[in-house]
């Protein structure tokens, strides 16, 4: 069995393919070829928490699992097993694997609901989920500038620097600032309340919130649902499990509204205002770590990629 750490994950899955792998498997989701577990939570009495959530799409079946305190921050690790046999094939580190696929997400869902000549991203949030979030909008959009706001500037700053070579970046005093003028907006924080005002979206938006997977979190108001043409999900199940941004600003007949990702058809006009709302699927984590799988295996058999030394290097047979 293969162990891959952070530096492998990053090295061996371009974020463009990650949305082209997610692209296929929302689709093969949508046509019953795929399933995907919701995730579940055991809570203990020193306020760690233990998160699972788990899927299988073609040939692997797999599970994440990591646990969060808020003291002592997180820890992730997802295992890939072969669907047929159940034999483990590999073992990964996952915090990067799931930025990388959520990203690759909202990705996927760009692609489908924003204008084709958005040009323009408005990043509300700085954290370690922003970065993958911006790279996966210019893997599918030709953007050119970004307009970013974080409580903390310093990580603004970092942001700034580490992305600057990708777009023109400017770091804005306001959230209603970062999103004036944007085509696609992004929230990937970790508020309890909204982020910035409904009024702040203008016409022609697409809307990417992706910061909350807790049923008492959200990043958008009920009065920015209200403005949507459209809701999308990653997953309605899951979302009516712990989307906070939608639990807490639907009632059943907003609910109707919501799409899943899988199945979606594409931005009707130019002047709907569309959001999607993602709160992570481990099925997701399969498909981008079934193709990781297949690249290390692939390298292993034609030693002479120069590749090949560092991969192994950094993913040790267990």
């Amino acid at each position: 069995m293969l162990f891959f750490d952070e530096a492998a994950v990053r090295r061996l899955l371009p974020m463009g393919k990650a949305v082209e792998l997610l692209r296929s498997m929302f689709d093969d989701l949508a046509a019953g070829k795929a399933q995907n577990q919701p995730r579940r939570r055991l809570n203990t009495p020193f306020n760690t928490t233990l998160h699972s959530m788990a899927g299988t799409w073609g040939s692997y079946l797999g599970t994440k699992v990591y646990s969060t305190n808020p003291k002592h921050g997180a820890w992730f690790l997802f295992w890939l097993l072969d669907a047929e046999t159940g034999k483990p094939l590999a073992l990964f580190e996952a915090n990067t694997l799931g930025q990388l696929r959520t990203g690759a997400a909202s990705g996927v869902a760009t692609a489908l609901l924003s204008r084709k000549d958005s040009a323009v991203v408005g990043i509300i949030g700085s954290g370690f989920q922003a970065r993958a979030q911006l790279e996966a909008m210019l893997a599918v959009r030709d953007v050119k500038s970004v307009r970013i706001w974080s409580r903390n500037r310093d990580k603004c700053d970092i942001f700034a620097a580490e992305c600057a070579h990708w777009a023109s970046i400017c770091i804005t005093k306001s959230p209603s600032e970062a999103l004036f003028g944007a085509d696609i907006v992004v929230t990937a924080t970790s508020s309890k309340d909204p982020v910035f005002d409904a009024a702040d979206i203008a016409e022609g938006t697409h809307i990417n919130v992706m910061g909350s997977n807790h049923p008492a979190r959200r990043e958008v108001s009920a009065e920015t649902l209200l403005r949507c043409s459209r809701i999308v999900a990653d997953s309605v199940e899951a979302c009516r499990i712990e989307a906070g941004d939608l639990l807490l600003g639907l009632d059943e007949q907003g609910w109707a509204r919501v799409e899943d990702l899988a199945g979606a058809h594409a931005r009707k006009n130019a002047h709907e205002i569309t959001l999607f709302k993602s709160v992570g699927l481990g099925l997701e984590d399969v498909a981008v770590a079934g193709y990781i799988y297949e690249q290390a295996k692939a390298l292993e058999e034609s030693e002479t990629l120069p590749m090949f030394q560092d991969i192994i290097r950094s993913s040790v047979r267990l």
